[in-house]
């Protein structure tokens, strides 16, 4: 029997809370959302949206100002939230020597000062530029099979300067030395030789096709492994440390895992992207247990492609 939730009539997004012994509660969240952008409250209520189309990554920088993208990725935009217009943006696929490519930016990454990293994927580069769109700094990628629409996910910039790129058609995570641009870390995603590829992004398509990577502060890198509908921690020597399976949780399953997150209290926040209208879109898990604590259901509203969420909390 599937988990309740809240969804009065008169609440347009609603989040399902589940008592634990780690005080479950609901999380305040920038998300993408049907047609759009929603600031989902902890008790579950839309409190700001905006329509929009495009985005495939999300950031909220010290000001409080919104990123997202629009134009199929290809333009970065700042939004301000109390106007809900854009008072900044920058089209990757018209700047600095792009003109005339296929280009998709399908990560982005506010560095403060007015700086940001953009990924180009077609370009297969990561470029750092200041506030006038100047060139800064750029880095090619190894790819393996290159793809303007697929050559990268999420990508974030390391504390060290490195950075953690997915590379969703590789099916691996890369890390890059953050002048030199070369490879440091790599890390396949692994295959069930017992389960057959399928394409898609549904609950039945399998595959490796990676979608986020971050690095935690023990030095494990945390992983949203896409339509490989598992989550991987993986230390150093790339060895698993820790892994959640697509049926693993009860009464959920995983489809395309997208954005990950830690938690203050250590728990993992787990996207779940084109997993239909039975699951939920938002997960949270204790790692210790793997029990379930909060999840965020309403397929009616979100739908089944919010790939992207950001902790306001």
């Amino acid at each position: 029997m599937r988990r309740p939730s809240l969804k009065p009539c008169f609440l347009i997004l609603a989040a399902t809370a589940l008592v634990s012994d780690l005080q479950a509660a609901g999380h305040k969240v920038l998300m993408i959302t049907k047609g759009g952008l929603s600031v989902v409250e902890a008790d579950g209520k839309v409190s700001w949206h905006t329509q929009w189309n495009g985005a495939h990554d999300l950031h909220v920088d010290q000001e409080g100002f919104f990123y997202a993208q629009r134009k199929n990725t290809r333009e970065i935009c700042k939004i301000d939230p109390k106007t809900k217009q854009v008072v900044w943006s920058y089209d990757a696929s018209m700047s600095n020597g792009n003109q005339g490519k296929r280009i998709e930016a399908h990560a982005f990454q506010p560095l403060g000062d007015g700086k940001m990293m953009v990924a180009e994927s077609g370009s297969g580069r990561i470029i750092e530029i200041d506030k006038d769109g100047k060139l800064l700094h750029a880095i090619k990628l190894k790819r393996d099979r290159p793809n303007a629409h697929s050559d990268t996910r999420l990508v974030r910039k390391l504390k060290n300067g490195n950075y953690l790129v997915a590379h969703e058609i590789d099916g691996c995570v890369r890390e890059y030395e953050g002048q030199s641009g070369k490879v440091v870390w790599e890390y396949k995603i692994p295959l069930d030789t017992n389960r057959k590829l399928a394409g898609g992004h549904g609950l039945t398509a399998y595959g490796s096709k990676v979608f986020a990577a971050i690095r935690l502060e023990n030095g494990t890198t945390l992983i949203g492994a896409g339509n490989n509908h598992t989550v991987l921690e993986v230390n150093a020597k790339k060895e698993i440390v820790w892994k959640l399976d697509q049926y693993e949780l009860a009464n959920i399953a995983l489809g395309w895992v997208t954005t990950v997150a830690v938690l203050k209290n250590g728990n993992y926040l787990i996207g779940n992207c084109h997993a239909g209208p039975d699951n939920p879109q938002l997960i949270e898990v204790n790692p210790k247990t793997k029990k379930v604590v909060w999840t965020l259901d309403d397929y009616g509203v979100i739908g089944n492609n919010s790939s992207n969420f950001v902790l306001l909390d």
